[in-house]
């Protein structure tokens, strides 16, 4: 599907690049298949993947997009795949098929929304939806196709994108770590 898109760069997009189940797709292993194939490989899960090791991204343990996308570290993420897309025809790789169930588009290509990219989505039949139809696809599946009084269709869809960032964000299983993002993160951030 790559190639058949003419993709010549992957931005891995996994906070962990490793798969128990798919081996294949391991970090180090995956990097070697692209490069016999001509396709470029960079890591990015540091940046833009959907875990942080920043406690103030947490509240009760579940990690708050709005949050991550304003580090630093995100925003940086955010211009090293700016900077490559003007030299590669970047992919963005995650672990989950569809992009509405995936941080890929719910935090990172929400980010991107504003900046002049066009963005789409390889779909796993390997067809291509637009970024608008993968909104419209989010809003169907959420049941949000009624504006609130006051809102216009862009606050619909930051309202879908919150929804579903809520519905699919990564939750720690440590209670102690629940409990300290409690005492240094939640009551000092602002949303």
């Amino acid at each position: 599907m790559l190639k058949m898109h003419a993709i010549i760069a992957i931005a891995d997009v996994r906070s962990s690049p490793y798969s128990k189940f798919n081996p294949q797709f391991n970090r180090e292993v995956l990097q070697t298949m692209l490069k016999e194939n001509g396709i470029a490989y960079v890591f990015l899960g540091a940046e833009l993947g959907p875990r942080s090791e920043n406690p103030a991204c947490y509240r009760d343990g579940k990690v708050q997009y709005a949050r991550l996308a304003r580090t630093d570290l995100f925003l940086r993420g955010l211009e090293r795949l700016l900077t490559g897309m003007k030299s590669y025809r970047i992919a963005l790789m995650c672990a989950e098929k569809d992009p509405i169930a995936c941080h890929r588009m719910i935090l990172v290509c929400r980010a991107l929304r504003s900046e002049p990219i066009e963005i789409r989505h390889i779909l796993e039949d390997g067809s291509v939806e637009s970024l608008g139809d993968s909104e419209r696809r989010l809003m169907q599946e959420l049941k949000m196709r009624q504006l609130r009084m006051f809102e216009n269709s862009e606050d619909l869809i930051q309202r879908a994108y919150d929804t579903q960032g809520e519905k699919i964000a990564y939750t720690r299983d440590d209670p102690d770590a629940r409990e300290a993002d409690e005492q240094t993160g939640d009551a000092s951030w602002q949303e």
